[in-house]
């Protein structure tokens, strides 16, 4: 059965151990970088629905698939199209959007989607230990598939060890892990907590199931296909028991002093034959960052030369494309046929060809329109509301160049990757003091040199601003400081800055700005936020800004980045704030469809259904005074 697919690599000894596991076994699989992990887990899902005996065969419905990200469930479902002949209609879900269907399941009296993400992924495990998944229409799964179990921590893997074990004499499973590309340790505070909590999940497996735990490795490697793209990979294996911090210390270096190598070295970003260079290479690209800081400053360097590309953004936030809110504001019917979708949809100007056979199957699945064939436009709109929209119909990425942290960019591949030259350990101890996690360093490291296929680089990185946070406090608003306590340079601009509460331009004429964000706007280009007039909105808020595109007002600041700013600009009891005129050196992220009042959209001319386009903005802005035409700290 597994040699049947002619146009599908070959399995090895390895892979087919895996994939040849009966539907009830409990499968860890140990899986190094590159190891070809994604076709194994096709092909597993192929053979747990298509097994020739109908007692061993399991529904796609009774397979469970969690993934971490949107980008690893799309790949999945990619790959189980073009590989699965019999895992079709088996559906890869985020953590998040699991979780979401269990509560709603076990609590439709509630309202989840305000809920953030910690709570609902705690709520649902505490629903599944009640026997959330044996009311309603959805039933227990009988095959749990998970990739990258090394970065189960906290919540998910209580959510997660929840299940199996509310399940384990029904309910075999199939995960998959590494240890040494464990780098999501920095989401517990606690250093100490940290430490106990990496690798816990593999200890937990070995603890509850001692007989029957079936333990597999895939070793080889089928990413690099070039000698500088297996540099990293011999590190692999030490890096998956390194706890020691002298023993990491080692192999951070060791990795440091391969990466680099003067062969690899490629200088400056600004330097002009490595910005042709980029400009010039038609394969995928990947610069990989270590933090936030850093991916948004070479972004805008890209930016200022021109050069076309993609910033990852964080795995929690998830757009909704633009074609949805003019899908629905472009009829008034409260269903779509496929026809009269497939139509509408080719009204829409769209910087690809989107796959209208797909999102109309998505979506029909979604809005749940029993007994009709057609796209129920109520419980699409109430999808967008709910921060439900289904992950298959996001827009797909497409950019050659792609800029990254390195946590962001885990479990992806690109042909040429470059990194930014890590800090000594020397510098890393002056950054972090007593918080320095040495281990997550050096797997961090392993993991940015393992993305490659081809060729790797290190370049310097460019020189970088000082940002702070508000009050200090760890969920605070970023801001560009400096030496003294008291300097404000700038703001970093986040997802929701942008108001989401009246149409843009609906002072003035939302429909015809709605066209004009359609025709004129797109991911890249410059905004400024620009003050209104003087008179703060609030007592804890900032005077109003709009956002301005080549002149033209094309939203207004959210209520929210009003308070953030006023918490940078309020330095203590008795500063008095001052507000900048202008913040420069922002830009589009991407155009998304939003959710108001249905009488805002009413009012603005938009229609009943209270939905609309909207700009998200990206970057590091620059404050200017009135009476200062230059940036602020430059």
């Amino acid at each position: 059965m597994t040699d049947v697919y002619l146009d599908s690599p070959p399995l090895t000894d390895e892979q087919r151990a895996v994939v040849e596991q009966p539907w009830d076994a409990r499968v860890l699989v140990t899986a190094g970088a590159g190891a070809g992990k994604t076709h194994t887990l096709v092909r597993r899902l192929d053979a747990l629905c298509g097994n020739q005996d109908p007692d061993e065969a399991l529904e796609a419905a009774e397979v469970l698939v969690l993934t971490f990200s949107r980008a690893a469930a799309r790949e999945l479902r990619e790959r189980i199209a073009r590989h699965g002949e019999r895992a079709r209609r088996v559906r890869a879900q985020t953590f998040d959007a699991w979780a979401y269907g269990v509560l709603v399941q076990a609590y439709s009296d509630r309202e989840w989607g305000g809920v953030s993400f910690d709570e609902r992924i705690k709520a649902a495990a505490e629903a599944i230990e009640k026997g959330a998944l044996e009311t309603g229409d959805t039933a227990p799964p009988a095959h749990v598939v998970i990739d990258e179990v090394q970065d189960l921590l906290g919540h998910r893997r209580e959510l997660v060890e929840a299940l199996l074990d509310r399940y384990q004499d029904s309910c075999g499973f199939t995960v998959v892990g590494d240890a040494a590309q464990s780098v999501y340790g920095f989401q517990i505070e606690n250093l100490a907590e940290r430490v106990d909590e990496t690798g816990r999940f593999f200890e937990w497996l070995r603890c509850s199931y001692p007989d029957d735990l079936v333990e597999l490795r895939l070793t080889r490697n089928f990413r690099a296909v070039t000698s500088e793209a297996r540099t990293a990979l011999a590190h692999g294996p030490r890096l998956q028991q390194v706890s020691d911090t002298d023993e990491a210390a080692t192999l951070y270096e060791e990795l440091r002093d391969l990466l680099l190598d003067p062969v690899n070295g490629m200088g400056d970003l600004t330097d002009r034959f490595v910005l042709d260079g980029l400009r010039n290479h038609s394969d995928s690209c990947a610069i990989l960052t270590r933090d936030n800081r850093q991916a948004l400053v070479v972004s805008g360097l890209l930016h200022q030369h021109d050069i076309e590309h993609r910033l990852r953004r964080p795995l929690e936030e998830r757009p909704v494309p633009y074609w949805v809110a003019e899908l629905l504001r472009r009829t008034e019917a409260t269903g779509l046929t496929e026809d009269r979708f497939r139509l509408l949809l080719a009204e829409i100007p769209l910087p690809y060809e989107p796959n209208a056979s797909a999102l109309w199957t998505v979506l029909r699945r979604f809005t749940r329109a029993t007994g009709r064939n057609v796209i129920d436009l109520e419980r699409l709109r109430r999808l967008v509301a709910e921060s439900r929209f289904p992950d298959e119909a996001a827009d797909p990425e497409t950019a050659r160049i792609v800029v990254s942290t390195v946590h962001r960019a885990k479990g992806l591949e690109f042909d040429r990757v470059i990194v930014l030259t890590p800090p000594t350990i020397a510098e890393l101890h002056k950054q972090h003091k007593d918080e320095l996690d040495l281990p997550a360093e050096a797997r961090a490291l392993y993991v940015a040199m393992t993305r490659v296929r081809q060729d790797l680089y290190h370049a310097h990185s460019p020189e970088l601003p000082i940002l702070k946070r508000a009050g200090g406090r760890k969920n605070g608003r970023r801001y560009v400081g400096g030496w003294r306590s008291y300097d404000r340079f700038g703001i970093v601009a986040e997802a929701g800055d942008v108001s989401r509460d009246n149409p843009p331009g609906h002072e003035s004429d939302a429909v015809a700005t709605q066209a004009y964000l359609l025709a004129h706007v797109g991911p890249g280009q410059e905004v400024v936020l620009r003050k209104r007039h003087d008179l703060p909105m609030g007592e804890c808020q900032s005077p109003p800004y709009v956002v301005a595109h080549d002149g033209r007002e094309i939203g207004e600041a959210s209520e929210r980045f009003r308070e953030e700013l006023f918490q940078v600009q309020k330095v203590n009891r008795t500063w008095e704030p001052w507000w900048p005129e202008e913040i420069h050196g922002l830009r589009i992220d991407t155009l998304e469809t939003v959710t108001g009042s249905t009488a805002a959209g009413a009012n603005a001319g938009l229609g009943e259904r209270g939905i609309w386009i909207a700009p998200r903005i990206t970057g590091i802005g620059r404050y200017r005074r009135a009476d200062n035409n230059e940036e602020q700290g430059s």
